[in-house]
């Protein structure tokens, strides 16, 4: 069976990089075939936009559609170069467009042993716990809490929010966007059983 023709550098980056919104990392370009010292170069001549310490973002293509979020999320990037992040709280029902929530910064859930060297982004709210596959889901290339696990983890974390949290609850039931074994597999959660009560029952 023949070998599939291999990308050359420029198409196998805008491959990478148009799934990420433009945004993507001094990895993933070495891997597309740019050596590290000519990242410089490209950045020089305007190829590249230097976001932050090892995230750029092809400049020919039009604005992200999401700001500068997917640069937060590959910003959470682990030792394989993969984003670890997953956008969370009242960030993720706002990307979900369920309530009034408009945060100011960016909540952003990472494993609990999650390390970085670089500073935090200040507009970046990071927590650390663990989510699991079924909790999770892709917007636009992004990944982002489901509805269920973003509003337990908002009540539990500012329980005066309860009462508009319903109200949430019950939109995303009639918009389909909550599964019943997602509020069982969340009751069954001790850290969540209470909460879940309260928002679902």
């Amino acid at each position: 069976m023949p070998k599939r023709r291999q990308l050359d550098p420029f198409s196998a980056l805008m491959q990478i990089a148009q799934e990420q919104q433009g945004y993507f990392t001094t990895k993933q370009a070495i891997e597309a075939g740019y050596a590290d010292n000519t990242h410089p170069y490209h950045v020089r001549t305007g190829n590249w936009e230097r976001v932050q310490r090892g995230i750029y973002r092809l400049a020919h293509l039009s604005p992200p559609e999401d700001g500068f979020t997917p640069a937060y999320l590959l910003w959470t990037r682990g030792r394989d170069g993969k984003p670890v992040g997953v956008l969370s709280h009242e960030t993720a029902l706002s990307y979900l467009e369920l309530g009034d929530f408009n945060p100011p910064k960016i909540h952003i859930t990472v494993p609990v042993g999650f390390r970085r060297n670089s500073l935090l982004p200040k507009v970046v709210i990071l927590h650390r716990d663990t989510l699991a596959p079924s909790e999770i889901t892709l917007l636009r290339g992004m990944r982002i809490c489901r509805v269920v696990r973003a509003l337990c983890d908002l009540v539990w974390k500012t329980p005066i929010v309860l009462e508009d949290c319903r109200s949430v609850a019950k939109e995303a039931r009639r918009r389909g966007l909550i599964l019943e074994s997602e509020i069982k597999v969340a009751m069954a959660n001790p850290k969540f059983t209470t909460v879940a009560k309260d928002l679902f029952q």
